[in-house]
């Protein structure tokens, strides 16, 4: 069903990474998708915004994903909730859904359409259940394929990674309660690693660069409330608001959701370090292995002149090498390019109570960072010839 004249083995993946993140993304498919090695993509894992860029660019839908971001305001993605609802509901409201509904199609029928795609999408969410849970870090990580997933579960799945859990309450993935996928595998390369088959891996890392919390939410409540501060509970409240904002003068968390959001920043860095660097010491362990026997096997060549008695030895070198106990010793090395994009001049600030215009021209700003980043990366790895013009739309 999915034979294709091209061998398939190359895997896309893509991180977490907010608003600024997935404009640079679209930027990041463009330029391989113009380069030799699409028509060998055969799998995209992502997260979060990963989730959704990976899934138009498995249906070869890039340009309706550059619409619908040239579309994007923050509140289409996350609606600020009325403040008597925040205890309640969270801070926000999950727009994205209904955004993409209306501006790209039923996410259902996106999913279900995935089945018939050459390019196998896997996408990483956080599993929430009330469940006991166990030692197994992957109790915590929920993983769908749109090979194996039912069109109804994947397009749940695709939401549910993206669904920021600082602002947003986590939604249903079949029998399951999900959210942010950052939390558990913001960067799924272990994933891409572990596919056989995969020969070569191109990676988009965001390198976040968070902008200071939004104060004026508290400042504004304060104000409002002033009227009724003759009240005694509504006088302590504005008393508590007042100190939450020299809290946060003096750089410390304001209140409760600062600090998870802080943590859940802490959490992603550091997952998606861990993630890099496990591959890189599998990387290098794989290849000091490969080393040693190829020094043992000269060593043969070297000092055992009998042939008989070498090719004993070299036999008893090879089978005690395949009994090594290493967890790595059955992985092979497979080449990786990662395209690390950082914000430069232009960033847009995803501040969703008191939101910011997000205009054109700063988008298509971080769409050709996005380009040019990954064009200079695949250059200097020998996979693509220099494009002799600039992103264009």
């Amino acid at each position: 069903m999915y034979a294709d004249a091209v061998k398939k083995d190359v895997a896309l993946v893509l991180s977490g990474g907010s608003v600024n993140g997935v404009m640079m993304e679209l930027g990041f498919l463009r330029r391989v998708r113009e380069s030799p090695l699409w028509e060998r993509v055969g799998w995209i894992y992502g997260t979060s915004a990963g989730a959704f860029s990976g899934t138009m660019a498995a249906l070869d839908r890039l340009d309706e994903l550059e619409r619908f971001l040239l579309e994007l305001q923050g509140p289409d993605a996350f609606r600020p909730n009325r403040l008597w609802r925040l205890p309640l509901l969270g801070t926000h409201e999950y727009a994205l859904p209904r955004t993409i509904d209306e501006r790209v199609g039923d996410i259902r029928e996106l999913a279900a359409a995935l089945r018939d795609s050459p390019i196998e999408v896997v996408v990483c969410a956080t599993d929430v259940t009330d469940t006991t849970g166990g030692d197994d870090p992957q109790d915590a990580e929920l993983v769908y394929s749109s090979r194996h997933a039912s069109p109804d579960v994947m397009a749940q799945a695709i939401l549910a990674s993206g669904a920021v859990s600082t602002l947003v309450m986590p939604v249903r993935v079949g029998d399951r309660i999900a959210t942010d996928g950052a939390w558990s595998r913001n960067y799924p390369l272990a994933h891409a690693y572990h596919q056989p088959g995969v020969q070569l891996i191109v990676a988009f890392r965001y390198l976040a660069r968070y902008a200071p919390l939004d104060g004026t939410p508290l400042a504004t409540i304060r104000r409002r409330l002033s009227r009724f501060g003759r009240v005694p509970p509504v006088k302590a409240l504005i008393e508590e608001l007042r100190v939450a904002e020299e809290r946060e003068a003096r750089g410390e968390p304001a209140h409760l959701l600062d600090m998870i959001t802080r943590l859940m920043r802490v959490v992603v860095l550091r997952n998606t370090l861990l993630e890099e660097r496990a591959a890189d010491e599998k990387d290098a362990s794989i290849e000091a292995l490969a080393s040693l026997r190829a020094d043992v096997e000269a060593l043969l060549r070297e000092h055992v002149s009998d042939a008989a008695e070498r090719e004993r030895l070299s036999r008893l070198v090879a089978e005690r090498f395949a009994a090594a106990r290493f967890p790595f010793r059955h992985d092979r090395l497979v080449p990786r390019v990662t395209v690390r994009a950082a914000v430069g001049d232009v960033s847009l600030e995803p501040r969703y109570r008191t939101p910011q215009t997000w205009t054109e021209e700063d988008k298509e700003a971080l769409f050709r960072r996005g380009w040019e980043l990954t064009d200079a990366e695949l250059v200097a790895a020998g996979l693509a010839q220099p494009m002799n013009v600039a992103y264009s739309r």
